[in-house]
């Protein structure tokens, strides 16, 4: 795997990946940013969620559960001081469905958390990540 980044003003950039599409970061005004994209350690909680959530829709529709949709919101809280690592990350799922399974979806994020997903892998041998669920039936 391999990105390229490319400056596109100031303190904003573009980066393309192998999948040949371009995301854009910049940072606050106080910075030299222009604020006109997301932070880099914002994209890191978006790769988390989006890691942890294909997989937990890949197992429950391998387990046949039915959802009407999904919500991740990833929470993170930064040291003070520079770097401004994270220090905390909490991912919030929650299920929207008539009859979903508490025990598939207990199921599901386990197996993301602890074989799946690469993002979490990474990052949980240098932060404390925690999580919780909702299952809304509307």
């Amino acid at each position: 795997m391999e990105v390229m980044i490319r400056q596109i003003k100031g303190l904003s950039l573009a980066a393309k990946g192998n999948t040949n599409h371009w995301v854009t970061m910049d940072t606050e005004e106080k910075h030299g940013g222009e604020y006109a994209a997301s932070k880099p350690m914002e994209l890191i909680l978006m790769g988390l969620g989006g890691c942890t959530g294909m997989d937990v829709l890949s197992i429950l529709t391998k387990m046949k559960v039915h959802l009407d949709n999904i919500s991740i919101n990833v929470s993170a809280e930064q040291a003070e001081d520079y770097p401004k690592v994270f220090t905390k990350i909490h991912i919030l799922y929650q299920f929207f469905g008539k009859q979903i399974n508490e025990e598939n979806v207990k199921k599901a994020i386990e197996l993301s958390r602890t074989k799946y997903c690469s993002v979490y892998a990474m990052l949980i041998k240098s932060v404390q990540i925690d999580h919780s669920y909702q299952i809304i039936s509307e």
